[in-house]
């Protein structure tokens, strides 16, 4: 029911204490004219409800310490008494202060096909239809690869190929939260906790965990402008659709929120009692210190592109919303050779395909054109490695080579020359 009631717009919707809740045992919030009033709920499972049960929940409302206007709210999954209606009627009509609804079984029926509550086992699924935008509407799919290989030497985007492309949006949850605690001994306040938190949980199947600043932060300013995740669009870009399904319900979230809050402000202080002794006490902030104001599901698109030029086949991961994107995997910016990352300056193998870094490319003799280490056909011309697109390019420079004179067979090896005569020019000094 604590589901339900958040689903239903309900905030700050916790369960109280387990002890001595005097039947309360659900208490959130509503705003009446941008006034906050106090809703308590007692939860019952069983076929008829009688007046003394109304009653009671009438007494229990009246006595909450709530700074504000409060009602009640009684559910259950079966009925109520004739007794017990006319009672809540009553209580409506002479306009009492703590008014009591009633929600049987036939209601909270209703409820649930709106919020997705499964009533044969009591858990409510967290139904989402918002993703933030897997495209940025004012640019394509594509032109987060054609960006990628405007910095790739030698190739031209415009000869970029069709992408496969497939989005898969990966469940998360955004939470509110807040914490306020005091702490005292007999010398007065020793801590105070007072602070707001905002998170980002990783919600799929599986332990939850918080998601990377950068991927949060991309997930809190996209937020505001998300997209119906049945978008004609996106099913008619992409070449694959996937939706993972949320792992936990919001209550359970929540839990794990407060326990997370609960755990990060707890500290040890040291204050000096009144006898002048230093003494230390941990300060952990109870339950009802923590308040989570909201939960709110969204999708995230996790986006891969896949791009093949001729031998090789290169991908782009990242999340995406709308114009804003954070990489997760970038193969067209690493050589295929030795890996090396987006740092260093890549260069285009028109003959293979492959993406290379300087270590890796090298200049086709005949051509003139880049080539990498790893299609060329090498050969050794006046001591020095020659790099050829293929077979047919060797045998056309060898027999080139064969009609070159002396000095231009030297010019072939460079270096060589160029330490041939110096050697010459050092020998000559000498003698003379």
């Amino acid at each position: 029911m604590e589901d339900v009631f958040r689903n239903l717009g309900y905030q700050n919707v916790r369960q109280s204490k387990k002890t001595g809740d005097e039947g309360r045992d659900i208490l959130m919030e509503e705003f009446i004219d941008g006034r906050k009033r106090g809703v308590v709920v007692e939860c019952k499972h069983q076929q008829k409800i009688g007046r003394p049960v109304v009653q009671k929940l009438h007494s229990a409302v009246a006595t909450y310490d709530y700074d504000g206007p409060k009602r009640g709210i009684i559910v259950t999954t079966g009925r109520f008494t004739d007794q017990a209606i006319e009672y809540a009627d009553k209580l409506r009509r002479n306009g009492n202060e703590h008014t009591v609804e009633l929600m049987d079984g036939t209601d909270l029926r209703e409820i649930a096909d709106e919020v997705g509550l499964d009533l044969y086992n009591g858990r409510i699924e967290i139904l989402c239809e918002r993703t933030l935008r897997p495209i940025d509407p004012s640019s394509s799919l594509d032109a987060p690869v054609e960006e990628a290989f405007q910095s790739i030497q030698n190739f031209d985007t415009r000869n970029l190929p069709e992408l496969d492309s497939s989005v898969t949006f990966k469940p998360v949850v955004s939470i509110q939260a807040s914490v306020n605690a005091v702490f005292e001994t007999t010398v007065g306040v020793i801590n105070r906790v007072h602070e707001n938190d905002h998170f980002v949980v990783r919600a799929e199947r599986g332990r939850s965990s918080l998601l990377d600043s950068s991927i949060a932060n991309l997930i809190s300013n996209g937020q505001r402008h998300t997209v119906k995740i049945e978008n004609p669009r996106i099913q008619q870009s992409f070449d694959d659709v996937s939706v993972e399904r949320f792992g936990k319900t919001e209550t359970e979230y929540k839990d794990w929120a407060v326990r997370r809050l609960q755990s990060r402000y707890t500290e040890t202080v040291e204050y000096t009692g009144d006898n002048n002794v230093t003494y230390t006490k941990e300060c952990e902030p109870n339950l009802s210190d923590i308040s989570v104001e909201s939960i709110s599901p969204v999708y995230l698109p996790r986006i891969e592109s896949e791009v093949t030029l001729q031998n090789y086949s290169y991908s782009l991961e990242y999340y995406a919303a709308g114009p804003s994107r954070e990489t997760i995997e970038n193969d067209i910016n690493e050589c295929v050779h030795c890996g090396r990352n987006s740092w260093t300056e890549h260069t285009y193998c028109d003959n293979c395909g492959s993406i290379n870094c300087r270590r890796h490319v090298k200049t086709e003799r005949v051509e003139g054109e880049p080539v990498c280490t790893g299609c060329a056909i090498t050969e050794r011309f006046a001591f020095r490695k020659k790099y050829f697109y293929d077979e047919e390019n060797l045998e056309e420079f060898s027999a080139e080579y064969d009609e070159m004179g002396l000095h231009q067979k030297a010019l072939e090896n460079k270096p060589l020359l160029a330490t041939a005569i110096l050697l010459v020019v050092v020998g000559a000094f000498l003698l003379i």
